[in-house]
């Protein structure tokens, strides 16, 4: 039977604080209480649109709590009690009676002392394994706990799906700028956000920062997930990847943006998920010979224009393709094959959106508060606040967890120029000096360096990769030698010179001959990657194709030689999708690659070309081993501009040779005396003009002998016929 009206035991002006959402310290006033006027215990609870609500106290009787504010204030005293006891609700709304449930504020603290306080000292390095949404038990009860960071915020409460989304009914715990809560009965799948009341009484409603799984485009929830879920099956992989030598080993790479690689046509030009980029994505990078998939980004971003570049879901995996475990799988059957795995990693600024970052708490808590450091005017973006030891933590140990939790093999560091000018695309008075009045970002230039270390003592064998376009001395080398501790960057300098060389009518390359032999006065600057990337066939740019002077077959000519000049310079390599199926158009986002190319001969012969570049570059030690040292390269002839002909050797180690020749016109050159360094037969292993890759078949036919007779400074020498706009490798055997 329910109980008669028991006399009021709080205070009204508390009752309604809690019914505005504007209390304090709701867990101080909430669930289970010693009474005020010392007559044993108290509980209140607070459910708005309830019919009724009871409570049954461990090992009693159930009894109506009364209600004091029709809002869904309820209150029961329990004079016999003098201590806190477990206890179960039951609410009615409606004709619905629920199950008996846990009170969230029944429970303590869910954060331990020291992860709020290495959090505020920025040096918790596992932080996603406190902060957001964890599917766990406390005191024996499962469900879930919430997590989040918003220092200057009045309140913070979590809603969803179970609640209503009524921010009244789950504030959280202030734990020193720290809120948290654990809701019980909560499971995987459950929709969410964070209400913050901020700043000067602001509303705003934010996505976790932390979200594991969310949901994209439009819709912009928090979706719980177990992490916990997944065993994985690359045991071998990781072990041997903790010996690997990326830097004199083969290194080709494969860049890929999963919403464009293929789609269904049949099926309303859906995506492929990530299950089957497993089955046909893995399947085509195996069969291309390429080492390394690098997706652009994989975290959560609501435009798909933005290409991932943009991202608000900095811990969850698009849900575009599928399901965090699902990206694992993927990552999984990467490593089982064979192909290591890179994403590009956005760690230079974030956008504006309303569910994101921006303003978290009402200030600018993630960003700088002052535009001319703050905001990217050029993206319409806002800057991290690299000073903040938060925002420094929040990054890095959101690099470590794709390195962790999905066994990331390699960072590509998107916009590191950026990083780490303050004056980066910026006039004068646009910006704002560092405190010796340059122009360097010294508190990014540090958070770089902390991060690259961190990542290579937490997890050696992985990379980090820097897209950093500028002349910043020293970007991967070691911290300890005055470096920023990269592995490799990327040589947007080859890439400019190189496509600027060959967008020239081969009649005029004479005249622009250095741009193809600048690149080897600084090649062992850095560690060096070669890119073509996405970054030159979009906005204009026009396909890697379409960048070719001349008709279509000295168009796909030029391409050809230049991808095989580009395999035999010193650099690791990669190439966009798209581009090695010799695309005709520019990259569009929305559509699928035009895989129907490959119905045409000079499409799959330049395919063809690619994948035994991937072949000859990965078993020919001369051409990787000493890719960043001067003694894996030696210029033959460099200075042929007349010709548009240049000529080098490249070495390994145990002084294995291959000589190049690369052929910048269309002009064929018989009868020409190559100088080569020794005594031997010089097999042609890869022929650019070959037949097979659509070419017009000039060349050594299989090899020559070297003659001992002089040429380009040297005692031996081959005579060949150099086919046009082709790059030829040979081989030097000993006979």
């Amino acid at each position: 039977m329910p109980s008669p009206p028991r006399p009021c035991r709080s205070a009204p002006d508390e009752i309604s604080l809690i019914a505005n959402a504007a209390h304090g310290d709701p867990f101080g006033f909430l669930g289970l209480h010693p009474d005020p006027a010392g007559e044993g215990m108290v509980l209140r609870v607070f459910r708005p649109y309830t019919a009724f609500v009871r409570v049954t106290p461990d090992g009693g009787e159930t009894v109506e709590m009364t209600c004091l504010k029709r809002e869904g204030f309820y209150e029961c005293h329990f004079p016999d009690r003098t201590e806190r006891f477990p206890y179960t609700l039951t609410f009615q709304f409606g004709e619905v009676i629920t199950e008996p449930l846990r009170d969230p504020f029944s429970f303590g603290p869910v954060l331990g002392e020291q992860d709020v306080y290495f959090f505020g000292e920025g040096t918790h390095r596992h932080l996603w394994k406190t902060m957001g949404a964890h599917v766990r038990p406390l005191e024996g009860v499962d469900g879930v706990s919430f997590a989040v960071w918003a220092p200057n915020a009045y309140r913070v409460s979590v809603v969803g799906d179970f609640n209503g989304w009524d921010g009244r009914v789950h504030p959280m715990r202030n734990r020193n700028g720290v809120w948290e809560i654990f809701i019980p009965h909560l499971v995987p799948g459950d929709h969410y956000k964070f209400e913050i009341v901020g700043a000067g009484g602001h509303l705003s409603v934010k996505s976790d920062p932390f979200a594991f799984f969310s949901q994209h485009g439009p819709d912009t929830a928090s979706i719980i997930y177990d992490l916990n879920r997944y065993e994985w099956h690359d045991a071998e992989w990781m072990e041997k990847r903790t010996a690997r030598d990326p830097y004199h080993g083969p290194m080709s790479i494969y860049e890929v943006h999963l919403g464009s690689w293929k789609r269904r046509f049949d099926e309303d030009n859906r995506f492929l998920t990530y299950l089957e980029f497993a089955d046909e994505l893995i399947d085509y990078v195996a069969e291309m010979g390429y080492t390394h998939i690098e997706l652009m980004p994989v975290a959560e971003f609501p435009f798909d224009g933005s290409w991932g570049y943009q991202g608000c879901g900095y811990f969850a995996p698009t849900s575009r393709f599928g399901s965090p475990n699902e990206f694992r799988g993927f990552v999984d059957r990467c490593h089982r094959r064979g192909i290591g795995v890179i994403i590009d990693w956005v760690p230079a600024h974030f956008p504006k959106d309303a569910h994101g970052l921006a303003r978290f708490d009402g200030t600018a808590l993630y960003e700088h508060a002052d535009p001319r450091q703050g905001e990217h005017a050029d993206w319409g973006t806002l800057i991290f606040n690299f000073g903040r030891n938060e925002v420094r933590n929040f990054l890095i140990s959101n690099a470590m967890y794709w390195l962790e939790e999905f066994h990331i093999d390699g960072l590509r560091v998107d916009a590191v120029a950026s990083m780490l000018y303050l004056d980066y695309s910026r006039e004068d008075g646009q910006w704002v000096p560092n405190q010796y009045g340059g122009r360097e970002n010294i508190e990014a230039i540090e958070f770089v360096k902390q991060l690259n270390q961190i990542c290579y003592e937490e997890h050696p064998g992985i990379m980090t990769l820097a897209e950093e376009s500028t002349a910043f001395p020293c970007v991967s080398r070691p911290v300890d030698s005055g470096g920023l501790g990269f592995g490799f960057k990327w040589n947007m300098g080859w890439m400019n010179d190189s496509l600027s060389y060959m967008s020239h009518e081969p009649v005029h390359r004479k005249y622009h001959h250095g741009k193809a032999t600048f690149s080897m006065i600084y090649a062992y600057h850095e560690n060096y990657i070669l890119v073509l990337s996405h970054d030159e066939v979009v906005h204009g740019k026009g396909s890697l194709i379409q960048k070719m002077p001349g008709d279509r077959w000295q168009q796909m000519a030029n391409a050809r030689f230049f991808l095989a000049w580009m395999f035999a310079h010193p650099g690791k390599k990669l190439l966009f999708q798209g581009i090695d199926i010799g695309q005709a158009e520019e990259w569009n986002y929305s559509q699928s690659l035009p895989w129907h190319l490959l119905d045409y001969p000079e499409h799959s012969g330049f395919q063809r070309l690619v994948r035994d570049l991937n072949r000859v570059y990965v078993s020919e030690s001369a051409l990787h081993e000493l890719d960043h040292e001067p003694g894996g390269f030696e210029w033959i002839d460099h200075d042929d501009a007349k010709h548009s002909l240049f000529s080098f050797v490249r070495r390994s180690r145990d002084g294995e040779s291959i000589v190049v020749i690369v052929n910048a016109t269309p002009v064929p050159r018989p009868g020409y005396r190559l100088g080569v360094p020794e005594t031997g037969f010089y097999e042609e292993i890869l022929n650019s003009d070959s037949e097979l890759y659509g070419g017009s078949n000039v060349g050594a036919a299989g090899g020559i002998p070297a003659q001992e007779q002089s040429a380009h400074g040297r005692d031996w020498s081959i005579q060949i016929e150099v086919p046009p706009l082709a790059t030829v490798f040979f081989k030097r055997r000993v006979v």
